[in-house]
């Protein structure tokens, strides 16, 4: 996990058009980061650009009662990883897995091109996780 310093010095290094005043609080104030100690399920996905994220889960009668994620990725990716997580909370199973990268676009007010990946790179992750999950249930 990049420390918050180096967050707010990328942040710093970009344009004010480049992010969402969204994207920066979501940057300079993730939730979610971590470990959950045995978890329901946990994942490893790395993306074509190289992040990487890891996903944990925890649920109890159908809904995600905790999601946590680390991640060896970019401020992008940390911001999308985090939002996904605070969405994903509370949500059924099924519902969860309707959650797509254009919510997370959406929601930032439109990723930079060059960083919309990172939206995709997120749903990927928690995709994978509630499939894990599913398949540990049968």
């Amino acid at each position: 996990m990049k420390k918050k310093e180096n967050m707010v010095e990328g942040l710093q290094n970009t344009t004010s058009k480049d992010f969402s005043e969204k994207f920066k609080m979501e940057l300079l104030n993730p939730q979610n980061i971590g470990v959950i100690d045995d978890p329901d399920s946990h994942v490893r996905v790395t993306g074509v650009c190289g992040d990487t994220i890891e996903m944990y889960l925890s649920v109890e009668s159908d809904k995600i009662t905790n999601i946590k994620f680390l991640t060896t990725g970019c401020g992008a990716t940390i911001a999308c990883s985090s939002y996904t997580t605070r969405i994903s909370k509370g949500k059924s199973i099924e519902n969860a897995f309707k959650i797509k990268p254009k919510n997370i676009d959406n929601y930032f007010e439109g990723l930079p091109d060059e960083h919309k990946h990172c939206a995709k790179l997120a749903v990927i992750a928690l995709k994978a996780v509630l499939k894990e999950y599913a398949k540990k249930r049968l």
